[in-house]
């Protein structure tokens, strides 16, 4: 289940969804009411996945998603080009997981990672 909040509330650190992808919101400017007009955001954020940086303008009143990440624990089986096979260390079931830039040269077989599920779509954030 989904939760919406108003471009207002979208705080620095806040995960919305933009055009279908989750991104982590960096900044956002509002800007006051006028005397006929409702208040404006800028809103900078960063994708989760790919990290691309996004700049939106939008009304305040406009509505974000809110996408329900779960953060778990997985142990390398092995690493192949753009994923890695993991085991979950609760449910012990076995994945194909892609992988930040960031983390690709600290992933070894059998090190333990954290990897998110994001609305289904699942990434390897860091190592443990």
């Amino acid at each position: 289940m989904l939760k919406l909040i108003n471009a207002t509330e979208a705080r620095t650190g806040t995960t919305i969804i933009v055009e279908g992808d989750a991104y982590t919101v960096r900044s956002n400017d509002i800007s006051k009411t006028g005397k006929h007009g409702a208040s404006k955001c800028r809103i900078e954020a960063i994708a989760i996945i790919g990290g691309k940086k996004k700049v939106i303008a939008v009304p305040g009143h406009e509505r974000f998603e809110v996408p329900l990440i779960e953060k778990r624990k997985g142990q390398v089986l092995s690493i192949s080009e753009s994923t890695v096979s993991l085991m979950d260390m609760e449910s012990f079931e076995t994945l194909d997981v892609a992988f930040d830039e960031e983390v690709k040269d600290q992933l070894e077989i059998e090190k333990q990672v954290e990897y998110w599920d994001i609305e289904g779509t699942k990434i390897v954030k860091r190592v443990l």
